[in-house]
């Protein structure tokens, strides 16, 4: 698969654990040394504004896309290459998802599971063919890892959905993993219980 530009989802905010922070230099440092573009959510606060700055100030290509309502809550990023004001947060995924060839889920809350999730849905249901990856800084991802073989387990997804998500604790190891991606093939629906 060949990758131009990385989407990545993550806190609007820096957690607490100092690794946070330097994981996402780390993922930008990469990001740039691979000639990859960034979009992101267009803040400039958190975990969002320290993979921007990175990979702005190493002269790589940013696009940050972001609410109208979410501007001056969120700080919206005004220092990048692009900055796209959308209207609605839908607005924003589909946006983002248009503009990149894989998706990252850094440590984040609420926001960045629900985008990682809405990635991994349209893997799942045949809209996108793109992979997912979890930078699993310091085990964050593992409750959500545990979750995700629980639905498999518990037949609620089937076992080859599984690789519709990797995982790998470095920048470097992830973006490896992402470019060599296989899309999954989708099984449709067919009737009750046929998934």
């Amino acid at each position: 698969m060949t990758l131009q530009r990385v989407c990545v989802f993550c806190g609007s905010r820096p957690g607490k654990d100092p690794r946070f922070q330097a994981a996402a230099r780390e993922l930008g440092a990469e990001l740039v040394r691979r000639d990859l573009g960034l979009v992101f959510g267009g803040g400039s606060v958190g975990l969002m504004g320290v993979v921007a700055d990175t990979v702005m100030e190493a002269g790589g290509e940013v696009i940050g896309v972001i609410p109208r309502e979410l501007v001056d809550r969120e700080v919206g990023h005004h220092e990048l290459t692009e900055l796209r004001i959308v209207d609605s947060m839908h607005e924003r995924k589909h946006t983002m998802a248009s503009l990149a060839e894989a998706f990252v889920a850094m440590p984040g809350g609420i926001g960045t599971l629900e985008e990682l999730a809405e990635a991994l849905t349209w893997n799942q249901l045949g809209i996108h063919a793109k992979p997912c990856g979890l930078l699993d800084v310091a085990g964050y991802w593992e409750p959500l890892r545990t979750l995700y073989g629980g639905f498999v387990e518990h037949g609620f997804l089937d076992e080859q959905a599984l690789r519709f998500l990797v995982a790998e604790e470095r920048p470097a190891a992830l973006l490896d993993a992402l470019a060599s991606w296989d899309p999954v093939p989708v099984k449709r629906w067919k009737g009750p219980g046929a998934f």
